[in-house]
């Protein structure tokens, strides 16, 4: 399958096919988002086991989201799990992944307490009572703060996203003087200003609230994580690959 390596390969297959799955149950009226998407965890829809699973799901609406998160981890991390070997590829893949929804959960419930504040107690109620009701038929509530609420409460995240930007990073910090070609605007540019310049659109995009439908603290939690553990076999080993 394209020269890849192993754990690349089968990270790929199995993202599509969860995507698959996940496109003909959908047609069958079961819905997967709510059960391995990965929910707020004072959500009703919470389990610990969507830390893990939220990762292989993707957006049903198109191919977008999946195909250009399989694009960058066949194109990047070929190269990493060629360096690292299967064995801790796969480990910083996972961390990676996971510590990109901590961030976004600690940030989210940051966003929470400040909602609650603001809202009376029956608000709040109503809002837990009928508010999936609602998501689940594509609508949300007149009032902003409640509607934000919902929102916090009831959107599941999901992709490889968080992993593929702690690949991004990784590549960066190993090869950080290979040049990449971008497609837009089509210029050279090193790995290392491109995975700087990427973090810091991701941090405004996420302070700011644009794109609020894109989990930008994800992102930058997969590269914090993937900072961290770089730094941390670099210092435990004379080799930290």
């Amino acid at each position: 399958m394209l020269n890849m390596p192993p754990v690349v390969k089968n990270l790929i297959l199995a993202n599509v096919v969860v995507f698959l799955i996940t496109i003909v149950l959908k047609q069958t009226g079961t819905d997967l988002y709510p059960i391995l998407g990965l929910h707020f965890p004072l959500s009703e829809k919470f389990r610990l086991h969507q830390f893990f699973t939220y990762m292989f799901m993707h957006s049903s609406s198109g191919i977008g989201h999946i195909f250009f998160n399989m694009f960058a981890l066949y194109m990047f991390g070929r190269v990493l799990e060629g360096v690292w070997g299967s064995k801790r590829f796969l480990t910083f893949y996972l961390v990676t992944g996971i510590g990109a929804a901590v961030l976004h959960m600690v940030v989210a419930y940051f966003e929470y307490r400040s909602l609650i504040g603001k809202l009376s107690p029956d608000q709040i109620a109503y809002v837990k009572e009928v508010g999936y009701q609602i998501w689940s038929e594509g609508k949300n509530f007149s009032d902003p703060l409640s509607g934000k609420l919902n929102a916090i409460l009831n959107t599941p995240t999901v992709g490889a996203s968080g992993a593929v930007f702690g690949i991004l990073l990784g590549f960066g910090m190993l090869f950080p003087n290979t040049q990449l070609m971008l497609l837009f605007p089509p210029i050279p540019i090193k790995a290392k200003y491109f995975v700087i310049g990427y973090g810091a659109l991701e941090l405004f995009f996420g302070v700011s609230g644009i794109q609020g439908s894109v989990a930008h603290f994800a992102h930058l939690g997969g590269m914090l994580f993937g900072y961290f553990m770089i730094k941390y076999w670099n210092k435990n080993s004379n080799r930290f690959y």
